[in-house]
């Protein structure tokens, strides 16, 4: 039997990080492993609802929510009751909306995976062809507008987080 070259991936006992940089630096990098893990849950699953909130060691607050606040809301607040039709279509808009884009970034993975003899993709605009830049406009305009419609969501007080935080001043 070979010797093992290191001990490999252990638990760690979640305790307080004493060092202020180090608990921030840790809670940054769970909170996106947290995230991560919603986000591939809601691949696996169709009509899966998720709501997650929290406060960094400072007190801002993050949140993440799927399909919409309002579904998440009802369905913790309500459990035996179904949703009411606006946030049933709302819900299912949003399932297909990340669908969409699911599709779209596999599609991405399968060119980038293609190009693997390239070495940066956006080393330099000027190999583009128009087909290329055409779909990446397509692309970066679905993704504008998903962020402007958040940010109105956000600054409406769509949001948990949203409620809690103060507005920035820009």
């Amino acid at each position: 039997m070979a010797d093992k070259k290191s001990v490999g991936r252990q638990k760690i006992p979640i305790a307080k990080i004493e060092k202020e940089d180090a608990r921030y630096a840790t809670f940054s990098k769970r909170r996106k492993g947290l995230y991560k893990k919603a986000s591939e849950l809601i691949g696996q699953y169709d009509d899966l609802d998720i709501g997650i909130i929290m406060f960094s060691p400072t007190g801002k607050p993050y949140s993440f929510v799927h399909p919409t606040v309002d579904a998440v809301t009802d369905r913790l607040l309500y459990p035996n009751m179904l949703s009411s039709e606006s946030n049933r279509l709302a819900a299912e808009n949003s399932r297909n909306k990340v669908k969409e884009l699911q599709v779209k970034l596999d599609d991405y993975d399968i060119t980038e995976n293609d190009e693997a003899d390239e070495i940066n993709r956006w080393d330099s605009i000027e190999e583009f062809d128009a087909e290329e830049i055409k779909k990446d406009k397509i692309w970066f305009k679905s993704i504008d507008e998903m962020l402007k419609n958040r940010l109105i969501q956000l600054e409406n007080g769509a949001s948990p987080s949203a409620q809690a935080a103060p507005k920035d001043a820009n």
